[in-house]
């Protein structure tokens, strides 16, 4: 069987060539998907400053919920400074560090702000963190008293040199170099009691982390770190503290690793359902035009005592041998897109530049018997009808078509394209992200539809078009419509790619654009607020700053707010669900600067253990003014909070709002990250602003007013707009193949017509007509089936029906549908037309 199928492969290469290339394109599509997910499961991050520590004891950075995947919780969660001294007692511990991190940065002679860690949120430190550093070079001595300081060798500075530094929110202080450090991950590091100060961690300071620590390092005697970390773990069994070594350490340098990797996973998965669909749509279709280019072939092997089963497994055996030659140069493909990939994402900060890919075989396996259990099944089903025929009835259809198409197949399309309307419906009853993904797989779903139903839809279009040509119409026209009416499976299975790709790019494309101009909407006609005052490169505004805003001429308000994330603990058909979802924080009187379009409530009664949630959210969560909902915060607390206002702008502030008293002492920094100010709208208050900026080192200001440039598009755009321009290259690549594939199997065809007398340049004329019908059925198809999920996710979320986005979107898919169509029409027909008809009829 092997070997007839090699025979057989070898005499259809051009056909076959279809097939190749929609394998590895679809080969490449899943392992890159495969690849970010293992990444999203299994990467570590390097352990950087605490590369020299054996064992790390930190707080559990993820929220568990049963039966489901663990939900990464950004905030920094703390450790009882307590424990340091029972670890430390441990046999075999030759150091232990209660490592704490808060905002630091240092002022240059200017007023600039000098680099000193990646994240200046955690840059300070405690001087004793400098013995989990791996191999520190320390020049200098440790600063003993409130008024030294120690910084990373990269800064220029030198020991003995003064150096004004902030430090989480206080004024700039002076303070003297004691020591440079030179270490990977190295920040500002302080006296352990000035630290321990600054950071509000004292045991009598009152605040809400005090008496804590970040995490514990522990450094081994040699060789015993296996039984130190067992002693840990003992020690701290049942705290939900978790201990690290070897490389997950890396996770406890940065809580936010954990939100990189569960991007990753959501990012796959959203990818994935895609990438499955278009993948087995374009399989499929060049095997089932590569099929019926062989039913001569098989039905005459079903005359001389072939029996169905063996055609079918020849039919599977075949394009295996294809699929497998296909496999490895697409799955290699496959690990290089996920390493550009992983590249945008980091460029675009949505990844740590550090995390790496997994890069394994289980990306490979699962696309080997992926693609392979695909190829097998598409063949089989191709095969189906002409193994099931009796012999001499397969030998006279192998040069037609079935004189009508199959029901079953038919009522199967119309009902997918009934379920795709019917899905559209859902952003009109969900405005938020997840409702209008639903339109992408509408829109797709529909075009399989269309793919089921195109043959009978196609001979109805084609009959309608011959019954009404006028007498006198041109050869060629004739012959084209003829064409498209008798071999309507064929004709629609060109169409039928193309036309997804038209409902690929539009709803993809489009759903993207809405959602982003509903946002900025929302924000916009939210945001009362001229202006923002932020301090990136302080990790948080310093103190003060609120009030001394406030003192500006013009000002008429001004509010902190900040942003967090919260897991969000439901009942939904009655069984437990969660959603991790971003939170703003606001006070009580952020209804000055913010109109979130309260229906319910208000936002001034956003004290102590309150929230406001959006009107979908307390809708389908039964959140409703008045109720109270269970929220895990960003470091892990589990808090029971009030809704106290329902607001209608959630697409552009998000479904929560936390009050800033219960949001205290669950971030991070503890630090306000922006103002909003309203002003009286004179030129005087925004000078008055920009001059307080100007005066305080590390402040910056800047309009609330979207821009035009695109400079603040959200990077997932930019994602989504990459993913699209892959994925239509895959497209058009299979469709031309597939397309160049069907017009060369047309060669019999070709040679009897000029055999009866037709001429080539009438031959070339019937051809180009083929396209332009092929084109224009495309296109009228894939705007038909993207209408109806456009048109309501614009109702939805923009109150018209039709979606926004560029005006060249659609020029452009309609340019680039029909030079596809006409090259890979034209071209084939050149090639053939340069054969001898006699040569032609007597090689196939």
């Amino acid at each position: 069987m092997l070997h007839l199928a090699l025979r057989m492969a070898a005499h259809r290469i051009t056909a076959l060539l279809a097939v190749a290339c929609a394998v590895l394109g679809g080969a490449a599509l899943i392992t890159a998907t495969g690849v970010l997910t293992e990444s999203g499961l299994r990467s570590q991050l390097p352990p950087g400053r605490l590369g020299g520590a054996d064992v790390v004891v930190a707080a559990g950075q993820e929220f568990r919920p049963g039966g489901d995947l663990p939900v990464a919780l950004p905030e920094r969660a703390t450790v009882p400074a307590r424990l340091v001294g029972r670890l430390a007692a441990l046999p075999g511990v030759a150091a232990a560090v209660g490592d704490i991190g808060f905002p630091a940065a240092l002022v240059d002679a200017r007023g600039g702000i000098t680099p000193v860690a990646e994240d200046p949120k955690t840059a300070g430190h405690g001087w004793s963190s400098t013995t989990l550093l791996a191999d520190p070079r320390v020049e200098g001595r440790a600063p003993s008293r409130a008024g030294e300081i120690a910084v990373d060798a990269g800064t220029g500075l030198a020991v003995g040199e003064r150096v004004e530094a902030v430090a989480n929110g206080r004024p700039p202080a002076a303070y003297r170099v004691t020591a440079l450090v030179d270490a990977p991950g190295a920040g500002v590091y302080f006296a352990d009691g000035t630290a321990a100060g600054l950071a509000d961690r004292d045991a009598g300071s009152g605040g809400p982390r005090a008496g804590t620590v970040d995490l514990i390092g522990l450094r081994a005697d040699d060789g015993a770190g296996g039984r130190v970390a067992a002693a840990v773990r003992e020690a701290v069994a049942g705290t939900g503290l978790q201990v690290s070594t070897g490389a997950d350490r890396g996770d406890a340098v940065a809580p936010g690793a954990g939100s990189a990797r569960s991007l990753l996973i959501l990012l796959a998965g959203s990818l994935g359902g895609i990438v499955l669909l278009i993948t087995g749509f374009v399989v499929a279709g060049a095997l089932g035009v590569t099929i019926a280019g062989q039913r001569r072939d098989l039905a005459l092997m079903r005359a001389v005592g072939a029996t169905p089963k063996q055609i079918r497994r020849l039919a599977a055996a075949q394009s295996t041998v294809v699929a497998a030659a296909a496999l490895a140069p697409g799955v290699a493909v496959g690990y290089l897109l996920a390493g550009r990939f992983r590249e945008l994402l980091a460029d675009r900060d949505v990844l740590p530049p550090e995390l790496p890919l997994t890069v394994g075989p289980l990306p490979a396996l699962a696309t080997l018997l992926l693609v392979v259990a695909a190829v097998r099944l598409s063949a089989r089903c191709a095969a189906w009808r002409t193994s099931r025929m009796p012999a001499t009835e397969a030998v006279a259809e192998s040069r037609s078509e079935p004189r009508t198409p199959s029901r079953g197949r038919t009522l199967a399309g119309l009902l997918l394209i009934l379920g795709a309307c019917a899905l559209s419906v859902v952003p009109l009853l969900s405005r938020t992200v997840l409702g209008a993904s639903v339109t992408s797989i509408a829109g797709i779903l529909a075009a399989i539809g269309l793919a089921l139903s195109g043959p009978a839809l196609v001979r109805s279009a084609g009959e309608t078009a011959v019954r009404r040509l006028r007498p006198g119409v041109a050869a060629p026209t004739w012959l084209a419509l003829s064409n498209v009416r008798a071999y309507a499976l064929r004709l629609s299975g060109v169409v039928s790619p193309l036309a997804m790709g038209v409902v690929f790019v539009l709803t993809y494309t489009l759903t993207q654009t809405t959602v982003l101009a509903a946002t900025a909407e929302d924000t916009r006609t939210g945001t009362l607020a001229q202006y923002e005052l932020t301090a990136p490169a302080l990790g948080g505004l310093p103190d003060g700053t609120l009030s001394a805003v406030r003192d500006v001429p013009g000002v008429r308000a001004a509010a902190p707010a900040g942003t967090t994330t919260v897991v969000w603990e439901y009942e939904e058909l009655g069984d437990p669900a969660v959603e991790s979802a971003p939170a703003t924080v606001l006070a009580p009187d952020a209804g000055d600067v913010l109109d979130l379009g309260v229906r319910d409530g208000g936002l001034d009664r956003l004290t102590g253990a309150t929230v406001a949630v959006s009107g979908e959210a307390a809708r389908t969560r039964d959140a409703g003014l008045g109720k109270r909902v269970r929220l895990v915060l960003g470091d892990g607390a589990r808090v029971d909070a009030r809704v106290v206002a329902v607001y209608d702008r959630g697409l552009g502030f998000g479904p929560v709002v936390l009050s800033r008293e219960l949001a205290a002492g669950h971030t991070t920094t503890g630090l306000d990250q922006r103002i909003l100010v309203r002003t009286d709208g004179t030129e005087e208050a925004g000078r008055g602003l920009a001059a307080l900026a100007a005066d305080r080192p590390g402040l910056a200001v800047a309009s609330t007013a979207p821009d035009v440039t695109g400079a603040d598009t959200p990077p997932e755009v930019w994602i989504n707009l990459a993913v699209v321009v892959v994925l239509l290259g895959y497209l058009l690549l299979s469709i031309a193949n597939k397309l160049v594939a069907a017009t060369a199997q047309r060669r019999t065809e070709i040679a009897a017509l000029r055999l009866v007398g037709t001429t080539p340049r009438q031959i070339r004329a019937m051809m180009r007509r083929e396209a332009a019908v092929v084109a224009a059925a495309a296109l009228a198809c894939g705007l038909l089936l993207s209408a109806v999920p456009l048109a309501l996710l614009g109702q939805g979320f923009l109150g018209h029906p039709w979606p926004a986005g560029p005006a060249w979107l659609l020029p452009a898919v309609a340019a680039t549908v029909a030079l596809t169509s006409y090259l890979t029409t034209e071209l084939p027909t050149r090639h053939a037309l340069r054969t001898p008809p006699a040569d032609a009829l007597r090689t196939d």
